[in-house]
């Protein structure tokens, strides 16, 4: 579908609007504007983002301060080793199971949720976590003969580290991007001293609510993205990243154009380019791996419209 010179200034006029926001969201945290975008990117293309760091690296806050400045429903859960589903999905409706019939309480629970942010997502039970799969899957939640179809955009998970155990590491897989948040470099330590202390003063302004109907309207202008452009530059760099070790799924190469046109329309084009190409590197799961094929890439990805 090709988009129209109306489409164009609609898309520039909304992109202009959500960077704006995204520059606000920023004036709040220090050294996390590359979390921010990757949120925005989710939210875009309607996938999922795992974040990787130890904990007071502001990966909970950040995505609280996203959510909170989205006219949409959000859910948070700290998950536990003892959380049971009902937590998480609701409990047994007792009337309905009085005349026979499984049914869930789900009002302000994760299936009725826009967006979802899960805190250590990888002590969740077996039962949580296919739940879970389901929803992240396909949109659908169920429960014995429940079922439903949810409204989530987009799902955030966070942890300490990446899981040992193949299931969990097969479940982790499904997040399409995954991202590793280190403490603040020691340079900009000054600056996050004197962010935290206007914080305590109350010396911010809160940002301007996001209508989320903005959102859908870049997720469906971003499956009208031309991306013939970077087709063969992409194969180039799974190529020379497949050379050195490291896996990328078909199923994960294929949903990775999504966030390839969704970077485009942040930068207000509806044509992909290669400086479109930076989600790139958040595919991979390993830390090392990362840097390695960041660096591997480093002519490649030395247009990218992200730094």
């Amino acid at each position: 579908m090709l988009l129209h010179d109306q489409d164009h200034e609609q898309i520039r006029s909304i992109t202009s609007y959500i960077n704006k926001h995204i520059n606000d969201l920023d004036t709040y945290f220090v050294s996390r504007r590359s979390l921010i975008e990757l949120v925005f990117l989710g939210l875009i293309s309607r996938e999922h983002v795992l974040l990787i760091g130890p904990p007071g690296t502001g990966k909970s806050a950040v995505v609280q301060a996203i959510a909170n400045s989205l006219t949409a429903s959000s859910f948070e859960y700290l998950i536990g080793r003892f959380t049971e589903p009902s937590e998480i999905f609701g409990a047994l409706d007792l009337n309905a199971l009085k005349d026979g019939h499984i049914r869930p309480v789900t009002e302000g629970m994760l299936p009725e949720a826009e967006i979802a942010f899960l805190d250590e997502i990888f002590l969740g039970s077996t039962a949580i976590l296919n739940s879970l799969l389901k929803i992240l899957n396909e949109r659908t939640y169920r429960r014995g003969e429940y079922s439903v179809q949810t409204p989530l955009i987009s799902c955030v998970s966070a942890s300490n580290s990446m899981p040992d155990d193949p299931v969990l590491a097969a479940f982790a897989d499904r997040y399409l991007m995954t991202m590793f948040v280190d403490p603040v470099d020691e340079n900009a330590l000054p600056q996050l001293l004197q962010t935290g202390w206007s914080e305590f003063n109350g010396d911010t302004q809160p940002v301007q609510p996001l209508d989320k109907s903005l959102l859908a309207v870049l997720h469906r202008q971003a499956l009208a993205v031309d991306l013939a452009p970077i087709w063969d530059d992409f194969a180039h760099i799974v190529r020379k990243v497949r050379l050195i070790g490291v896996s990328l799924s078909d199923r994960k190469l294929v949903k990775a154009q999504k966030l390839i046109a969704a970077a485009a329309l942040l930068r207000g084009e509806t044509k992909a380019g290669t400086e479109d190409l930076w989600p790139i590197a958040y595919l991979i799961q390993s830390k090392a791996q990362q840097q390695e094929v960041r660096e591997l890439l480093h002519l490649e990805l030395r247009n990218s419209h992200n730094p």
